[in-house]
């Protein structure tokens, strides 16, 4: 295949080769994570305005995370439901061995690096003594109406070394049975936080947002939730509008809510209904096989970041994708995948479902973060407050078994060498090899349309595999192992000058 245009490929241990020239510096701020797209824009155009388009610094750290965890907790855990109805008795709600330290321990050995707590689903129960709602756990018996699962979980993660994430739903049935929610109430100027009877609080700034009688309602939760529990790395959100009439659909401050949670919490990545990451379009963990993190995105209901295309389209990011999705495209935006997933067949704990196999659980690996996508496994608690032992096992085997597929890499300590569309990396001697692992250096964008993986044998480079996108990670298995000394990897077409971050060759154990 012939190379689009001049590509100059580096590796992280030659990054300053003599004649490759340097692209501009890596985005510090959201000036340049999108582009706006023309309608008069060729395909040329678009494909020039996607390669300089660049993620955030906290766009840069959530991708690297690479393993995160979900964890749904609420009345539902105690009700049997997944989705709850709002009129739930917070008495339920009766976690008596609760154990977050337990819960940190876990993920951390299972080797996740971010957890989500569901802190509001969509039946409005939070897991927070809030001042604006009774539906909480200061409504439950539960450790004399002083419990707060929030405070525990947060400082328990952060104690065992793990980033915090919430999740607050947008949808809210409590809220509609006592008629806030979805009430048809016009957006208005909100002061947040909006102080109550007896509020001890002395806020050093108010802020004035657009926002319906509910829309202010989740501001008021935000300012809590980002301003009590210490720094919040990601907030997240999904579209859900529970199980009201469809004649009452509720519009979204989004636009508000994005303001506030870039203002108080500057560093988190809002998701999944957010600005910074994006669903993958499926709830079993599988990315597409060439997953762009640019894509086209258009705004709507207040300034919400959505698809140009439909959320589960096959194809979200290529020139072809540019091309179809530009009649709908306000932006090429860096907006990377999160697969999500859970470790039982439920979202919530249900006594009678058992986790996923080892394999299972690996194939979703290679399947999410080996397509430049980040896994968000989710590992409910059970009734009495813990991840149940099973889990936890299981958790364990999991980081053993992808420890085992990708032991350590053989190109580490070899010499590699770049060349215009190359880098070839000498082992030394020869070693068989059966993963492969690649990762461009996205702060310079996400560049490589296809490539090859090619091994000196008998003489000549014999092609051994090869793809299409590669982004902040892509993993190849190769059917059976191939023995050689020296490998190459090879460009074949890309939209502009790429920066190979890692090449890492490896003989699993398995």
């Amino acid at each position: 295949m012939t190379v689009s245009r001049r590509l100059f490929v580096t590796a992280a241990t030659a990054l300053a080769v003599t004649g490759i020239p340097t692209m501009a510096a890596a985005a510090s701020d959201d000036r340049s994570y999108r582009i706006r797209v023309s309608p008069d824009d060729t395909e040329a155009d678009l494909v020039r305005k996607a390669s300089h388009v660049r993620p955030t610094a906290r766009q840069i750290a959530w991708q690297s995370l690479e393993r995160t965890a979900f964890l749904h907790f609420g009345v539902n855990t105690f009700t049997g439901l997944e989705w709850g109805t709002g009129d739930e008795d917070p008495d339920v709600f009766q976690p008596t061995g609760l154990d977050t330290d337990q819960w940190a321990a876990a993920l951390k050995d299972g080797g996740f690096r971010l957890a989500i707590l569901t802190v509001k689903h969509h039946d409005g129960f939070v897991l927070y003594p809030s001042r604006y709602t009774d539906h909480s756990v200061a409504s439950s018996s539960w450790r004399e109406g002083q419990g707060d699962v929030l405070r525990s979980f947060s400082d328990s993660m952060r104690r065992h070394g793990l980033k915090v994430g919430v999740y607050i739903s947008p949808a809210d049935e409590n809220q509609y049975l006592h008629g806030v929610y979805a009430n048809g109430s016009a957006r208005s100027p909100r002061t947040i936080p909006t102080l109550v009877a007896d509020d001890d609080r002395t806020p050093d700034r108010f802020h004035t947002l657009d926002a319906t009688d509910y829309g202010a309602h989740m501001l008021n939760t935000l300012y809590e939730v980002l301003t009590e529990y210490g720094p919040v790395d990601e907030v997240w959100f999904d579209g859900a509008q529970g199980h009201i009439p469809p004649e009452k659909v509720e519009s979204y401050d989004w636009d508000s809510w994005y303001t506030l949670v870039r203002t108080l919490a500057p560093d988190a990545a809002i998701a999944v209904t957010g600005p910074d990451l994006r669903w993958v379009g499926n709830e079993s963990g599988i990315a597409r096989e060439d997953e762009w993190s640019v894509i086209p995105v258009k705004e709507n209901q207040y300034g919400r970041t959505d698809w140009a295309m439909s959320y589960d389209t096959p194809d979200e990011g290529s020139r072809a994708a540019l091309v179809k999705a530009q009649p709908a495209t306000d932006y090429l935006q860096w907006w990377p995948a999160e697969c999500d997933v859970s470790i039982r067949d439920g979202w919530f704990y249900h006594a009678d479902q058992q986790p996923k196999s080892v394999d299972y659980l690996t194939e979703i690996y290679f399947g999410s973060v080996g397509r430049n996508a980040v896994l968000l496994l989710n590992v409910p608690p059970d009734t009495e407050g813990l991840l149940h032992g099973t889990d936890v096992v299981r958790l364990r085997e999991f980081r053993e078994r992808i420890e085992r597929e990708l032991p350590q890499d053989l190109a580490a300590r070899g010499r590699t060498t770049s060349a215009p569309g190359r880098v070839t990396v000498d082992l030394g001697t020869e070693h068989e090899v059966d993963r492969i692992r690649l990762a461009e250096d996205i702060r310079h964008g996400q560049q490589v349309e296809s490539f090859v993986v090619e091994a000196f044998r008998d003489g000549t480079w014999t092609e051994v595999t090869g793809a299409g996108t590669v982004g902040a990670s892509r993993i190849l298995l190769l059917s059976a192992p191939v023995r050689a000394r020296r490998w190459r990897l090879r460009v074949t077409q890309a939209r502009s000058a790429v920066r190979i971050k890692d090449f890492g060759l490896y003989r699993s154990r398995v």
